[in-house]
């Protein structure tokens, strides 16, 4: 069996995920996760950054333009929010997009749009997308 990547790390994070949701429950646009999900953050000690502009390089330059993660959590983990009633291929391919640009190994998108909460761990691997 192959070993998670940042196991420890997400499994913070997607706990953190869970108590919001848990608490506010489905319906609030991202914005009102965002600010909750930093709070949980700070109370369980999770080490993040909140709008975090990263720079995207294209064929070795570094493009003017930038991506503004949601959060970046222990300096290595791209946490993306939504709030809608399903995540759709798109989703994960942006993500992907933005780890392939940025260099990051690791992203989490959280759903908060369903009753439960979803989410998918995207892997930066070059060829493909993979669920881990």
């Amino acid at each position: 069996m192959t070993e998670l990547l940042y196991k420890d790390e997400s499994y913070a994070i997607i706990g953190a995920c869970m108590k919001v949701h848990a608490t506010l429950g489905s319906g609030f646009l991202e914005a009102v996760y965002q600010e909750a999900l930093s709070k949980e953050f700070r109370k369980k000690a999770i080490p993040f950054k909140e709008q975090e502009k990263l720079k995207i390089s294209y064929e070795g330059e570094i493009l003017n333009k930038f991506y503004k993660a949601d959060f970046v959590c222990y300096d290595k983990i791209i946490v993306e929010i939504k709030s809608t009633a399903i995540l759709l291929p798109i989703h994960c391919n942006q993500l992907l997009n933005y780890l392939s640009a940025t260099g990051f190994a690791l992203g989490l998108i959280m759903n908060f749009g369903t009753i439960s909460l979803t989410y998918k761990r995207i892997i930066n691997s070059r060829n493909s997308l993979k669920s881990a």
